[in-house]
């Protein structure tokens, strides 16, 4: 993608499929029962169950598992342990080996598997399985070990550290100052599928049946585990139930089961409980941030640092990546902004929707609505005067950018011109009533993707793509770009997913999956195009694509005569090229929110809320909607409930389930809207859209935090917000 993009197929159908709400091709198939998740395959007495034995020690080792008992249970087949496990390749740093040693990492690793005839079988023995273990301290909370903290390794996607002009003598010189301090908790994914796999080996080959969200990455992950070709694993994943980056990569589950399958010669399916997963399949650290602002007179920022600190297991230098909207967000030309990192004896912790800007916006939103109030400027009106004309930080164009006219649009759709900017001022019955709002940004990419298309003898098209659909309408939004191409109703395209032996896609998640997958699925209908017309004796620039025909001149020749008994096929795909360096791309969102706060009791409750975005084309107006009102519902749980508690005595997560972990719930949930402006992004991809999976959740939370305060006049700068927090400033 070296290229501004000119007019395409997909600007010329006003009458087309791309951007209308279309239901989800797969919708029926889900409601009745037909779209089979990971733990649906396999039935009774096809599979053997295995179910994990989880160390109930955060550091150490295994001195002695006791399987005896286990081993005579009734139904089962093998116990695994590090004594007798198959064997795994571990000099790989892609594999992922289970049960390799008896070193205890963290509370909750798989220890032990036990595999039996049923479910029932496997988990009553694994309950007999007894461990004793030599015990060390651990490291467990952020706060002892940040001044222990490194700076990390860059990440793909993000810089540790940047910095530009003299931060600390703009700062030390500005007219107005904010030093501030939030925290975040550990947070956890709670998509509603638990993972799950069904493993099997033929002939040397693994085949598994799992929720992953990438699966040409996770079959290099187990292909490098089992030290064979890639070639020889095969990852199916056609429906996945929700992801949030919990399945971005290949989990214990996968491997536990492969292992299960290759030593008993069975096929096994092994499915994670609910409590099992908060220390399974890892979670969001928690960070503590300082965020520092000096302006001037009008409120224009001259110094500005966000520094993050964040923790990882031992060995494992992935950092949350918290200060990256920060880089871009705001104008400034002295800029100081850093990660810190430390190792901390937990599970490991992982990405999870919109990884850095989600966290750090919080901190970052509610430092500017501080230091709005400390100036007595508006809010918005803050922001506006602070926004850059080129990346601040690199001095490249933005691809496009409307997150003013973002804020604008919100506030006269939402009545910010009613705001009373002074705290505790609307009273409703026993509840103080606030509105505030926040802004939002997350970065756009575009990773490489293939595609493979074919029109068959009857005119039907069916693409292939190692690409998933974790709930996000993945499958629809292809089909509409498909039809919308070559000119074919929904119904005579399908749309083939989830599968590693499929063209190559970076698989679902980074808000890159439709970009990408769509953009090689673009050019791979392109080439299709290309060939019909050629065929049909057309040329390809004057030919018409539509009803199942291509036409030209006086010619106008039907698909299925041109793919003949044998069908016609292409290939395509999109690669990133210098748009990804030359021009800073991003999705930008506006968040509105009013609140009421108990004056009794502290209890927050969201009475409704708003979104306006910025996010290219938008392919679907009905998944886009749901996706951006997903993300801020995400938001409002970051903001007022979600948090993992951890017990630092043992490195144990307390509140392992949905009783205990809150996500907000339809009772939490006041009226709420989603608004998109019209956009189209020439620079970004062939599709001119942008990320949408994410940008909802950035800078949502915030908004509730600043309602929360102009309405009680309470500053919570450590998330959750909750009514013990809210009570303790009211008092």
């Amino acid at each position: 993608m070296d290229h501004t993009v000119g007019t395409t197929p997909l600007d010329d159908r006003p009458e087309g499929f791309t951007g209308k709400p279309i239901d989800r091709v797969d919708g029926p198939l889900k409601v009745r029962g037909e779209a089979r998740y990971a733990a649906e395959h396999g039935g009774i007495g096809e599979v053997a169950y295995a179910f994990p034995v989880l160390a109930t020690i955060a550091v150490g080792r295994v001195a002695h598992l006791d399987t005896a008992a286990a081993r005579q249970a009734p139904g089962v087949i093998e116990v695994l342990t590090a004594d007798n496990v198959p064997e795994q390749d571990t000099s790989s740093d892609d594999a992922l080996p289970q049960l390799d040693g008896d070193a205890v990492k963290h509370y909750g690793q798989p220890i032990a598997l036990v595999i039996a005839e049923t479910y029932e079988q496997a988990r009553h023995a694994a309950s007999l399985v007894e461990a004793d273990y030599e015990a060390k301290p651990g490291r467990f909370e952020l706060a002892a070990e940040k001044d222990k903290a490194r700076k990390p390794e860059d990440l793909s996607f993000a810089k540790a550290d940047t910095g530009k002009g003299d931060f600390e003598a703009a700062y030390a010189s500005a007219a107005h100052t904010l030093d501030v301090t939030y925290t975040t908790p550990f947070q956890f994914h709670a998509a509603m599928e638990p993972h799950a796999t069904v493993a099997q080996w033929d002939d040397g080959k693994l085949t598994v049946e799992t929720s992953n969200q990438m699966p040409t990455p996770g079959r290099k992950v187990l292909a490098a585990t089992f030290g064979v070709p890639p070639e020889k694993v095969r990852l199916l994943s056609a429906y996945i139930g929700g992801g949030f980056g919990s399945k971005l990569d290949v989990q214990p589950d996968a491997v536990l089961a492969a292992l299960a399958a290759k030593a008993t010669g069975r096929k096994v399916k092994l499915a994670l409980t609910r409590q099992q997963l908060f220390h399974v399949v890892g979670h969001r650290t928690n960070t503590i941030q300082r965020v520092r602002l000096g302006t001037d007179d009008q409120g224009r920022i001259l110094a500005e640092a966000h520094e993050a600190w964040s923790g990882n297991e031992p060995g494992n230098d992935e950092f949350e990546p918290t200060v990256l909207g920060t880089r871009s967000r705001y104008a400034g030309e002295n800029r100081l902004n850093t990660h810190r990192h430390t190792d901390l004896d937990l599970p490991p912790a992982i990405s999870m929707r919109a990884p850095g800007e989600a966290v750090g916006l919080l901190a970052l939103e509610g430092a500017m609505d501080e230091l709005a109030i400390q100036l007595d400027i508006d809010p918005i009106e803050l922001r506006v005067r602070n926004e850059p004309t080129v990346d601040p930080e690199l001095d490249v164009p933005f691809s496009s950018r409307q997150v003013v006219e973002c804020m604008h649009d919100g506030a006269r759709r939402f009545g910010w011109d009613k705001r009373i900017a002074k705290p505790g001022q609307v009273r409703d019955g026993r509840w103080l009533v606030g509105i505030g709002m926040s802004s939002g940004i997350r970065g756009n990419m575009l990773q490489a993707s293939k595609a493979h298309v074919r029109l068959d003898a009857e005119g039907r098209l069916t693409a292939r793509m190692a690409m998933t659909d974790i709930g996000t309408g993945s499958y629809t939004v292809f089909t509409q770009i498909a039809a919308d191409l070559l000119g074919l109703p929904l119904d005579r395209v399908t749309i083939l997913l989830g599968d590693s032996d499929f063209p190559d896609t970076p698989g679902s998640g980074g808000s890159f999956g439709a970009a990408s997958a769509g953009s090689g699925l673009y050019d791979a209908c392109m080439h299709l195009r290309d060939k019909l017309a050629h065929s049909a004796g057309i040329d390809p620039t004057q030919a018409r694509f539509e009803d199942g025909h291509v036409s030209g001149g006086d010619k106008r020749v039907g698909y299925a005569a041109l793919a003949g008994q044998h069908g016609v096929e292409a290939e395509g795909g999109i690669e990133p090229g210098s748009n990804n360096t030359d021009y800073n791309q991003n999705s930008y969102g506006a968040f509105f929110a009013e609140v009421g706060v108990d004056v009794d009791t502290g209890e927050v409750r969201l009475r409704r809320m708003l979104g306006v975005f910025a996010a290219g084309r938008i392919l679907n107006a009905k998944t886009a909607r749901s996706q951006a009102l997903g993300g801020m519902i995400f938001g409002v749980g970051s903001a007022l409930s979600e948090e993992i508690v951890m017990d630092p005595r043992y490195g144990a997560f307390v509140n392992h389930d949905f009783a205990e972990y809150h996500v907000p719930v339809n009772a939490d949930i006041g009226p709420m809207e989603a608004v998109f402006l019209s956009e189209l992004d020439d620079k970004a991809n062939p599709l001119k859209i942008k990320g949408l999976g994410e940008v909802g959740i950035s800078g949502a939370g915030a908004c509730i935090a600043n309602a929360v305060y102009n309405a009680c006049g309470v500053r919570i700068r450590d998330y959750p917000i909750t009514l013990d927090k809210v009570l303790a400033g009211m008092s």
